[in-house]
């Protein structure tokens, strides 16, 4: 049985590690590589850098920093932002990224995915779905196979959660998954940074929808919130950051208490 992981998420802000809600109100957590190197110590599973300003101020990808964790740091790290093209795949693997985490440059671009996971391997291929609950329903431009439609309960978000697409959440995952990415990143911009609890529903819907590993984020505020979007949605992993970051809980305490509590984890 593939076992939970447990990831430390670090949100990238003009070089510095930062943690806001809703993707608002950005608050200073520290430098990637210290909290890379600290983390990787605590017995963390993976991590994932997301430099979360990149494609809505049109920067190119962060590869001063990957290279710095890359030294320093022996556990596998995704690195996300600003990617837009093969080319900042390679540069981004070569400098020491185990996987690349796509997303604004996909909604344009979807054979990017498949083109990627082909030249690379799936394995390197993190499709991430930034998504908000859609209270205020509009006709979608978009054809039917990805677009919103009256049955629709969720939307995408891109650049940082500043921009709609039209896209329906659950179409998109379907979408992203059978052009052969290797994971998904599903972040609820509606829970994030408010800590109290993973999107249940939304992760629980895509897992019977699609069949690559389900990285759950946004939401996470106590240890009985990762128990629930493992046992209770089927995620395959559980992305963190403001509980770890200003030191409420450490690695170790979750995974003494998800094994506690009978979830298979990483030891």
């Amino acid at each position: 049985m593939i076992t939970k992981r447990i990831i430390p998420c670090l949100d990238v802000h003009k070089g510095r590690v930062v943690k806001g809600v809703n993707f608002l109100n950005l608050r200073d957590a520290g430098d990637p590589a210290v909290l890379a190197d600290f983390y990787d110590k605590e017995g963390a599973d993976e991590l994932v850098f997301l430099d979360i300003t990149a494609s809505s101020d049109d920067r190119e990808i962060m590869i001063d920093v990957v290279k710095n964790v890359s030294e320093n740091v022996f556990i596998p790290f995704t690195v996300g932002g600003g990617i837009r093209t093969i080319k900042d795949i390679r540069v981004l693997l070569q400098a020491g990224a185990d996987k690349v985490s796509l997303n604004t440059s996909v909604i344009s671009e979807p054979e990017l995915i498949s083109k990627a996971s082909k030249m690379f391997g799936s394995q390197c291929i993190v499709v991430a779905i930034d998504y908000k609950k859609i209270t205020d329903f509009k006709e979608s431009n978009q054809d039917k196979q990805i677009g919103l439609d009256s049955n629709s309960k969720w939307e995408v978000y891109t650049h940082g959660g500043r921009n709609r697409t039209g896209i329906d959440a659950i179409k998109w995952a379907e979408r992203v998954s059978d052009l052969g990415c290797g994971e998904l990143l599903l972040t609820s911009m509606d829970m994030d940074g408010k800590q109290q609890g993973y999107d249940i529903e939304y992760i629980r819907l895509v897992n019977e929808k699609v069949n690559v590993p389900l990285i759950a984020s946004g939401g996470a505020g106590t240890l009985e919130h990762l128990q629930r979007v493992f046992q209770d949605a089927g995620a395959d992993a559980a992305l963190v950051a403001s509980i770890f970051h200003f030191g409420k809980y450490k690695v170790a305490d979750a995974k003494q208490f998800l094994d506690n509590q009978g979830v298979l984890i990483r030891k």
